[in-house]
């Protein structure tokens, strides 16, 4: 009886060292991790500003794009899109793009005529509408004036 005891409790203590030994080693290594991070070795802290709200904003201006409603009316339900956007771009550019306003109206009147009424639907479709007409608004624009297509307003109705 005593020979069937003493097997167990020969393996319980062998199985407690990895255990004991896996503790200390995480305890060692998170206390080295905090002093390197603490003493600036690994993430070195960020150099104070004298005003961190006084940074400079980017030389941009907005150029308000008028409404563009569009007939989506493809089985006779009356279904429309409004889009309303405005453009980024340079600031000394915002006057050469306000003057092709027109022409910008007339690309997105033409693409958004276009695209299939399923599509709008999607869950991914302002991503993919929103590149294509910024591509081809720096087509009409000229390269390096238009930076960015906010859409402000996408509505089907």
């Amino acid at each position: 009886m005593s020979d069937a005891a003493e097997p167990a409790a020969k393996t319980r203590p062998a199985g407690l060292k990895p255990l004991i030994a896996g503790v200390a080693l995480a305890v060692v290594l998170g206390g080295a991790g905090f002093l390197a991070t603490w003493s600036g070795m690994i993430l070195p802290a960020a150099a104070p500003q004298a005003d961190a709200g006084a940074e400079s904003l980017p030389d941009v201006a907005f150029v308000p794009l008028d409404p563009v409603v569009v007939s989506l009316d493809t089985a006779g339900d009356g279904r429309h899109l409004r889009f309303v956007a405005q453009l980024e771009v340079a600031s000394p550019h915002a006057g050469e793009v306000s003057h092709l306003t027109p022409r910008i109206l007339d690309v997105l009147n033409g693409y958004l005529r276009a695209v299939d009424p399923v599509v709008l639907q999607q869950a991914g479709a302002l991503l993919k509408i929103r590149a294509q007409l910024l591509r081809r608004i720096q087509i009409v624009t000229g390269e390096g004036r238009v930076r960015d297509l906010l859409v402000t307003e996408f509505v089907l109705g």
